[in-house]
């Protein structure tokens, strides 16, 4: 990946890692633009509208690799395909209205947002510590400028229902003593008042098999958690190891946020009630929305207290 970006001279730029799926971002940024090009009929209903994209990726696909657009599949077995964006062709795009973004006309200081795939549990941290890394060798070794890191994804919540929001504020290994404070760039108030946004530590669970009702609640009630996640904790282990070993800037923000596919500990709304379906689409689409403001906006908030309760 960082020698594609070399190849391109897009190594200079401020480079946003983003971890998501494969879709979220470039249908945000894209979909808009490229079913309004090709005259497509377009939902009033934004969240209806983002839902509906999915019948149009090919489409979309090929409007983004003229505008931007670097697909870089994976070739290692990872089963980790990346994209880089490129946000200097953004500027002379009929973006959606909603988004409220800031599109530099310098083309030296326009970021490259990286988006890397899911990782599966202590994979993240493999992933996170290799492309912190410099690349080279030498006199000819360099450092990417990593301008902000935002992990995004679903998890079980401990305190609410599906499809709501969680902002970690730490993340504890479950079986050990591990656990990893965090200054999350991200808070409640960065989402609309009609979203349910809960705030404080997230377990990074060895498996998809903790589901034993006592130990949550043994969890939730020891460490405040307020869900489950399995990737959070290594990625946050590779940027702390980053930053003190030099790779990475202590002020970089670093962003954590889920949305709830399951609720473990209460009946009808665990993993075995059924997949997520449409519901998932508003969270997900907010989360990316913010991130993506915050990243093309430049808005450095004053992350808040790692004790702030849950909102």
């Amino acid at each position: 990946m960082k020698a594609t970006l070399a190849e391109r001279n897009l190594h200079r730029r401020p480079i946003h890692i983003i971890s998501a799926n494969m879709h979220s971002v470039v249908n945000l940024i894209y979909g808009f633009p490229a079913l309004t090009t090709a005259g497509q009929p377009l939902s009033d209903n934004q969240y209806d509208f983002f839902h509906n994209l999915r019948h149009h990726q090919d489409a979309i696909e090929r409007f983004a690799i003229q505008h931007g657009l670097l697909k870089l599949p994976d070739r290692s077995g990872t089963h980790i395909d990346c994209q880089a964006i490129d946000t200097y062709p953004l500027r002379k795009l009929n973006l959606h209205p909603a988004l409220d973004l800031h599109l530099t006309e310098a083309e030296a200081e326009a970021p490259v947002i990286l988006v890397i795939d899911y990782a599966f549990g202590a994979q993240a941290f493999e992933i996170m510590e290799n492309l912190l890394e410099p690349t080279g060798n030498g006199t000819d070794a360099f450092t990417f400028d990593f301008s902000s890191i935002s992990i995004m994804g679903k998890a079980g919540i401990l305190a609410g229902d599906k499809g709501d929001i969680m902002l970690a504020t730490a993340h504890v290994f479950e079986g050990s003593s591990d656990n990893y404070r965090i200054n999350n760039d991200l808070r409640p108030s960065d989402f609309p008042d009609t979203e349910k946004v809960f705030q404080g530590p997230m377990v990074t669970v060895l498996g998809t098999s903790l589901q034993n009702r006592d130990m949550l609640i043994k969890l939730q009630s020891d460490w405040k958690t307020i869900g489950l996640e399995m990737e959070g904790g290594h990625f946050q282990r590779a940027i702390s190891a980053a930053i003190i070993k030099g790779n990475a800037r202590e002020d970089m923000p670093v962003r954590y946020a889920y949305y709830a596919s399951d609720n473990p500990i209460k009946t009808g709304s665990t993993l075995a009630a059924g997949a997520m379906g449409k519901e998932g689409v508003k969270p997900t689409y907010l989360i990316t929305k913010v991130i993506l403001e915050k990243i093309l906006m430049d808005r450095r908030a004053t992350p808040p207290s790692v004790c702030e309760s849950a909102a």
